[in-house]
């Protein structure tokens, strides 16, 4: 499991996690909702809780690692705050092989509601933008180039 893909998925869920105050946590919780619906929002969350469950004692171990998620929490938007998450999560995975799998097992669960766990949808318009895709084996982020026309569209 890759750390670019958790601090994507725990970025909007961390003022939540982190308890970093009901108004902060009641606002994520209302974007998460508005965006994906309250019954996704929620599955979500138990996701998120579940992985956040097992990183919590890695990062509080680490005081870079915490203060990166604290930083995030409080402006889960700032890609500059992702970024630093981002480089302590990398280490703490690549230092726990086991850790990595189990959150990849996570994500990979299918939602409650019988969908499947990685899902990911995207509308990309413009020039140059970055895509992600996912293939068998793992996560791929790339760029589309030129005209893409697809069939019915």
């Amino acid at each position: 499991m890759d750390a670019v893909t958790i601090t994507a998925f725990l970025a909007p869920f961390l003022p939540t996690l982190l308890n970093l105050g009901s108004k902060m946590a009641a606002g994520a919780a209302t974007k998460a909702g508005e965006t994906a619906g309250t019954q996704l929002a929620t599955s979500a969350l138990d996701k998120a809780q579940a992985i956040w469950e097992k990183l919590r004692f890695k990062v509080e171990a680490k005081e870079s690692a915490k203060e990166a998620a604290e930083d995030l929490a409080k402006a889960p938007d700032d890609a500059d705050l992702q970024v630093a998450l981002r480089v302590q999560l990398k280490k703490i995975l690549e230092a726990d092989p086991a850790l990595a799998e189990a959150i990849a097992h996570i994500l990979a669960a299918d939602a409650p509601d019988g969908t499947p766990g990685n899902q990911i949808v995207q509308n990309v318009v413009g020039n140059q933008n970055q895509v992600i895709g996912q293939v068998s084996g793992g996560t791929v982020l790339g760029n589309i180039t030129g005209n893409v026309h697809l069939p019915g569209h």
